[in-house]
């Protein structure tokens, strides 16, 4: 017997806060398959305030007041019976994070859950990723956001290790990333992949998703290191309005586009990557996964 259900799962990052609503098909003696129903991407750049000032400034509360009364409205209207909202870096290092998130509990109704690096290196970690990859190859995961990056690495179908690091597009735009966290990333980096051969990225996040869709390639082909280095250069090559003019860019993706490429070419470089795989998949997707292990768990 079929049997359907909505989960929601409330992204708030460093540059943006997301609503992934999915379908959770379930069916006896078949796998149980996760469909991506609606998301909804609205750019608080929460950031932007914390990383330089260590508050969530006053418009920026009442926007995410604004945005979670609607995805409740959403939630309501797609019959979502079960949810989950967490916050990630910026939130977590708000002098207010803790205040703001009492009052949007009180205005909205919706509990939101300031999870650390660990917590969101894990969530990520319960993604389908098992049916993307091969079993018998390794790969470096690496999901970059606003505010912070996570790495996982996979050898022959398991974990062996993740990390989470304070180096995101918001932070670097803002130039608060030292010049330390670069060197400690790469030594990281280069010592959990030595001794690995053939290792290729997979990559998540809305910026890689948005060269992968304009590379034109094929769903579940990668994207090659030349090709990488290649757009990066043509990014840096214009400007701030030629990036949304020429590439048909959003504003808020216009510039962090150029700092997250970075990123995911120093991770190719320092791991010795030729090809990053872009499955689209990230934190939302973790959480939906979360939801149905705790029904399955009875929790």
């Amino acid at each position: 017997m079929l049997t359907i259900e909505k989960y929601g799962a409330i992204d708030i990052g460093s540059n943006a806060v997301r609503l992934l609503i999915s379908s959770v098909h379930e069916e006896n003696g078949k796998n149980t398959r996760f469909k991506k129903t609606s998301l909804v991407r609205v750019p608080i750049r929460l950031g932007a305030d914390v990383f330089l000032t260590n508050r969530i400034s006053e418009e920026n509360i009442t926007r995410m007041i604004d945005a979670m009364q609607a995805y409740q409205l959403l939630m309501k209207t797609h019959k979502v019976v079960r949810y989950k909202a967490c916050a990630t870096s910026a939130m977590r290092e708000a002098e207010n994070g803790q205040e703001v998130a009492d009052l949007i509990k009180e205005k909205s109704g919706i509990q939101i859950d300031i999870i650390d690096g660990t917590d969101e290196a894990a969530i990520i970690a319960m993604t389908d990723l098992h049916d993307l990859i091969n079993s018998d190859a390794t790969y470096l995961y690496v999901d970059v956001g606003g505010g912070s990056t996570e790495f996982t690495l996979y050898h022959n179908g398991n974990t062996v290790t993740s990390r989470s690091f304070k180096l995101g597009t918001v932070r670097l735009l803002n130039n608060v990333v030292p010049d330390r966290m670069w060197k400690e990333v790469e030594d990281w980096i280069r010592l959990i992949t030595k001794g690995y051969t053939r290792l290729s990225l997979i990559g998540s996040g809305g910026n890689i998703n948005n060269i992968f869709k304009n590379s034109g390639k094929g769903v579940g082909k990668p994207l090659s290191f030349l090709y990488l280095s290649t757009y990066y250069e043509l990014l840096n090559s214009l400007s701030y309005e030629e990036r949304i003019w020429e590439l048909n860019l959003n504003q808020d993706r216009a510039d962090v586009i150029l700092p997250a490429t970075r990123i995911y070419l120093s991770a190719m470089k320092w791991s010795g990557a030729r090809k990053i795989f872009v499955p689209k998949i990230g934190l939302s997707d973790g959480i939906i996964k979360s939801l149905y292990n705790e029904k399955i768990d009875g929790s």
